[in-house]
């Protein structure tokens, strides 16, 4: 499962649905006034559970309860490199803001974060491609699907 924080591109956010349903994910989670482009997300936007709500923490709070392992992809001093990462089976993958990543009131309520390596400029990569990235990795460690 992927879960959105608001996000100020409904490109990015069309191109994470679309990732998302190319790896087969469950649902994804949005907040704020999300827009999916359906050219961008393509079939994603049509098939995949889209579930919207007006603020993340009660969600994941939820999702927690359920049993639910929460991995945010950003920036931290306590993040994990993606590459040393195991994933649990039952994650919910939070994905940040483009400019101000994942606040910490979410960052709270995580049970883990992981970053990937960047070795230029800038220091990150764009949130789509970024989460893009997490799942492929996500979908390596569980080829099974």
């Amino acid at each position: 499962m992927v879960a959105c924080c608001p996000m100020r591109s409904n490109v990015n956010l069309s191109r994470i649905v679309r990732a998302a349903s190319c790896c087969a994910v469950s649902k994804v989670v949005v907040c704020g006034n999300p827009k999916i482009d359906p050219k961008i997300a393509r079939d994603g936007a049509e098939k995949l559970p889209i579930s919207r709500h007006r603020s993340l923490a009660p969600v994941l709070k939820d999702y927690k309860q359920q049993g639910y392992t929460l991995v945010g992809l950003e920036q931290t001093t306590n993040s994990h490199d993606i590459h040393h990462f195991s994933f649990v089976r039952k994650t919910v993958l939070v994905i940040g803001n483009e400019r101000l990543g994942i606040t910490e009131d979410i960052l709270s309520l995580l049970d883990a974060v992981v970053e990937i390596p960047v070795y230029g400029m800038p220091y990150s990569f764009n949130v789509a491609t970024a989460t893009c990235m997490t799942l492929y990795e996500f979908c390596r460690q569980f080829p099974e699907g």
